[in-house]
């Protein structure tokens, strides 16, 4: 009976023994007969291995306080209760909606129905005994409650000894019904009894000036809002209500290679499971991998917004843990979700959030979030536990039935609350088959270790005063003695996070599949609103299934779309979602995109852009090249055998440079403008990334930059190469950037800036620029990609108002901004250039 993290040694009693104490967990008197005829015919005897007199107790604190905290003697303490099964069901024990017939719970049923399973299944019941333990060992566990019931007050260690006995019959029923079934009990009783939490509460009330028992109460309320009361009834009943919601829609594939391996981990460490969102159904579809491989179920973390009647009541009882979208400064409830956080980690409780803060509404992940991630770092920190292991989720739908709701809050439209209308329209939505789901899991990564590689101190001041901390690591309650360090420590904590933040989704990207309409909506994109005949989109993909092929890259079903039959297959399932149109009129059927459905065509190119970004990258940073040697007759003579219509277009005037060195200047510009958009590794691996796509594209680059014959001839290989990424890959997130940078040009600079009226303003102006085809699809048009500009703005210092007095200081801000929006149209233009170059671009004749 160890309440410890740690699972206790097996318990073997000596010579020296005795007496025992049975602490009866008991709900009826059916229960308590079975328990006293075992233990009357010999069974905790013969199980003990040991003859001595035996005890009986209820495990009630009352009982405990009155009949056993107080022995002088060191008896063993041995918890027992009844475990009731549910029948078995294709050799698996579980609860079906067919056992509710009884009106009674098969894990625990009434009275009634445990006097006829006596008589008519005897195997639905069996008699479990927890771990046993000395009161001198509960003694030398619980030593604070220990020495309080020396000075008298025999209630907390009573308490103490209940929770350690519950504690050691739930894990000798897992070890019965298996670790799916692991839910915590007692779960607010023990931190509310911490004496640990109380001190922080005191401190709380102390510096906010509130009464103690005031905050007391404050804290129970907001971690009984908090506390997830799981139920085995509610999770097997859920689980099967729910999974017609997806079982129906997707074919789920998952890679279950790794998990016998994160199973071995789970025995020593808690997990964190971190996925992709996107989708409301992403919790069930990881859920029922997981169940299916017989992990235990997760406490997921979700917002408050999901707590409405009924799901929120049952969602409770099957692990999720909703938590309010702000905290404000609400000091005792920052205080509860950490050490529930902490608990749940120390206890060994796997995890489950999602870490972009809400589903992408791109395809594509959205930035993380680090509150969640500082609470862990702050369990690690304080060395609650030894270690946790994060493990990125990778989840990725073929389509998904609710594209529509996501383009139209892209396009400025307001997102609908959640509720039981919102429900029912979302589970009719999803009644209509939509392909494959794949599930993959990422590398695991240590916290400890990774935290302290991207220089976490990892230490723990020593408690002394309160701690007034306003960074985003801190948290409340926090006492330390002063220190002139304090912010650099504070920095070095909130860069480790983030660092570690960012190798998470690298993990997370690093799993994902490229899927069948990943590719149909990347090659469409691509064509100027032209449509294309099936064999001209097979023939564009060829070259890209080729380079996939060569790069190795995970993948779905993709090599079915070299094959005429089956791309068909996948372009009328798109056709069907209603983001393909396609003509049968003519000689033979064509296909492009919906109008107005190239949001949702984007989100499924999105799912895997991340793929083809540094080939985009490198398709613009040789064109920059190129236009260094611009007027080199060598670069006529290279580029004119492709096609009469591509010629380097007109640049700006700039001194001659070396276009090896305008290359990489490139790279390197365009790696930071796209920063807030994808996760770039450091310069180094960026820099190697580059020289592997180069090979790709030229196998002999090394050999010839050692010869110095690198010329324009790149732009030939280039074009050989079969395909362009940069108009497909990045043309929109540019153009976006291109419309915030132009409102702001165009901005009074002495005046403050507010984001969401600026986002408004851009969603407006994109539009009438859509119009005019200065942008050259609907998908740049995006409150997601405006939002990451105005971060781009701000991040380059464009944002922030010039001083009104000062006309030298309005004058170089709005000098700063013209000139950031003069960079982005010549991207634009360079991107332009790259459609040209592209196969699938030129007249049918020349392709």
């Amino acid at each position: 009976m160890d309440r410890r993290g740690a699972p206790p040694p097996p318990s073997t009693p000596d010579a020296r023994s005795d007496s025992v104490v049975v602490l009866v967990d008991s709900t009826s008197k059916v229960e308590r007969e079975l328990i006293g005829a075992w233990i009357g015919e010999g069974g905790l005897t013969a199980e003990l291995g040991l003859d001595a007199p035996i005890t009986q107790l209820d495990l009630d604190a009352a009982a405990i306080a009155d009949r056993l905290t107080g022995r002088g003697d060191d008896p063993l303490v041995v918890p027992v209760r009844v475990l009731w099964l549910p029948p078995a069901r294709d050799g698996v024990r579980r609860v079906a909606f067919t056992d509710l017939a009884m009106f009674s719970n098969p894990r625990k049923p009434h009275r009634l129905a445990q006097r006829r399973l006596i008589g008519r299944a005897p195997d639905r019941h069996l008699i479990l005994t927890g771990s046993p333990a000395r009161l001198s060992e509960l003694r030398a566990n619980n030593p604070a409650a220990a020495a309080l019931h020396e000075a008298g007050s025999s209630e907390p260690f009573a308490r103490a000894v209940l929770r350690a006995a519950v504690v050691a019959l739930e894990r000798a029923e897992r070890t019965v019904i298996g670790d799916r079934y692991k839910v915590p009990r007692l779960v607010a009783e023990e931190i509310l009894d911490s004496p640990e939490f109380l001190r922080r509460l005191e401190l709380i009330a102390d510096r906010i000036g509130a009464d103690e028992q005031d905050v007391y109460r404050r804290a129970e309320k907001a971690l009984r809002e908090l506390v997830a009361a799981q139920s085995r009834l509610v999770s097997d009943l859920f689980t099967q209500a729910m999974r017609p919601v997806h079982a129906s829609t997707w074919k789920v594939e998952s890679d279950d290679t790794g998990l016998c391996a994160l199973r071995d981990l789970n025995r020593r460490y808690p997990l964190v499971f971190l996925p992709s969102h996107r989708s409301y159904v992403d919790a069930f579809v990881l859920g029922d991998v997981l169940a299916r491989n017989d992990f235990p179920p997760n406490h997921v973390i979700g917002g408050a917004n999901l707590r409405f009647w009924p799901i929120g009541p049952i969602a409770r009882r099957t692990g999720t843990v909703f938590i309010r979208r702000s905290f404000g400064d609400d000091e005792v409830y920052k205080a509860v979700v950490e050490e529930y956080f902490g608990y749940l980690l120390a206890k060994r409780f796997n995890l489950e959030w999602y870490f972009e803060g809400g589903r992408t509404r791109t395809g594509k992940l959205r930035p993380p979030r680090y509150g969640l991630l500082n609470y862990l770092a702050t369990a690690v920190r304080r060395n609650r536990i030894e270690d946790v292991m994060l493990v990125p989720v990778s989840i990725t739908y073929e389509r998904l039935n609710e594209l529509g709701a996501i383009a139209t809050e892209q396009a400025g439209g307001v997102k609908k609350s959640e509720g039981l209308a919102w429900l029912a329209r979302y589970v009719r939505s999803q009644q209509h088959s939509a392909g494959r789901v794949y599930v993959r899991f990422g590398t695991p990564l240590s916290a400890r270790e990774r935290l302290a590689a991207h220089g976490d101190p990892l230490t723990v001041p020593p408690i002394a005063i309160p701690l007034h901390r306003t960074d985003t690591a801190a948290q409340p309650g926090e006492t330390t003695a002063v220190r002139e360090d304090h912010s650099e420590t504070a920095e070095l904590e909130r860069t480790a996070v983030q660092r570690l933040a960012f190798e998470i989704a690298v993990g997370i990207n690093a799993v994902t599949p490229i899927t069948v309409n990943a590719l149909a909506t990347l090659a469409l994109l691509g064509v100027q609103e032209r449509a294309l005949t099936l064999r001209e989109v097979r023939h564009l993909l060829t070259p890209v299934l080729g380079y996939i092929e060569r790069r190795d890259l995970p993948r779905g079903e993709v090599e079915a779309l070299r094959d005429e039959q089956s791309l068909a297959v996948v372009l009328e399932q798109l056709s069907l979602a209603r983001v393909v149109t396609v003509y049968r009129g003519g000689l033979e059927p064509v296909y492009s995109i919906e109008s107005g459905a190239h949001l949702e065509a984007a989100f499924y190119r999105n799912s895997a852009v991340h793929w083809f970004v540094d080939r985009a990258i490198l398709e613009l940073s040789i064109l920059a090249a190129a236009e260094a040697v611009v007027g080199d007759p060598v670069v006529a003579a290279a580029v004119e055998p492709i096609t009469a219509e591509v010629v380097v277009p007109e640049a700006p005037h700039r001194q001659e440079t070396d276009p090896l060195s305008e290359g990489w200047a490139e790279a390197y510009r365009l790696r930071d403008l796209l920063k807030f958009e994808f996760f770039f590794p450091d310069r180094a691996e960026f820099a190697a990334n580059m020289t592997s796509e180069m090979l790709l594209v030229d196998p002999d680059w090394f050999q010839r930059r050692r010869d110095n014959t690198v010329g324009a001839d790149i732009l030939a290989k280039l074009t050989e190469s079969g395909f362009m990424m940069a108009h497909r890959v990045l043309r929109s997130f540019f153009d976006a950037q291109l419309v915030v940078a132009e409102r702001l040009a165009a901005r009074d600079p002495s005046l403050e800036i507010d984001r969401k009226e600026l986002i408004t303003e851009c969603v407006a102006v994109g539009k009438q620029m859509l119009l005019q085809q200065r942008l050259h699809s609907p998908e740049s048009v995006s409150t997601e990609l405006f939002t990451s500009a105005v971060k781009l703005a701000d991040n380059h210092d464009l944002l922030a108002p010039a001083e009104a007095e000062s006309a030298s200081a309005r004058k170089e801000l709005t000098a700063r901004r013209t000139e950031f929006a003069e960079q982005l149209r010549e991207i634009s233009r360079r991107i332009s250039w790259a459609a040209t170059l592209d196969p699938s671009n030129r007249p049918p004749a020349e392709a």
